[in-house]
C-alpha cells in the first residue's frame, strides 16, 4: 500500500515538474489529453490542456497551480440509478 501511494505521488509530482518545459510539457499535457477531457468534462477538459499546453500561458498556470491546486475543477460526480434518496 505505501508503494503505491509513494509511486502516484511521484508521478503527480514528475508531472507537475514536467509541465513547465516548454516542448515537454506541451507533449506532456497532450498525452494526457484524454485523462483530463474525462475527469473534467468535454469543455473544462479543453480548456484545461489548451492552457497547459500553451508554452508560457501552462507555464504560469502550472506555477500557480503548484500552490493553490487546479484551477479548473472536475466534473461533480452524479449517482445514477433507482435507489438515490432526494434527501
Amino acid at each position: 500500500m505505501t508503494r503505491r501511494v509513494v509511486r502516484a505521488v511521484g508521478w503527480r509530482l514528475a508531472k507537475r515538474l514536467i509541465r513547465p518545459i516548454p516542448l515537454v510539457g506541451t507533449a506532456v499535457a497532450l498525452g494526457l489529453a484524454g485523462h483530463e477531457i474525462k475527469k473534467k468534462g468535454l469543455l473544462r477538459g479543453l480548456v484545461h490542456v489548451g492552457l497547459d499546453a500553451t508554452p508560457v500561458v501552462g507555464t504560469i498556470k502550472g506555477v500557480i497551480e503548484i500552490f493553490s491546486g487546479d484551477l479548473i475543477r472536475d466534473k461533480e460526480h452524479r449517482s445514477r440509478g433507482m435507489g438515490a434518496s432526494a434527501s
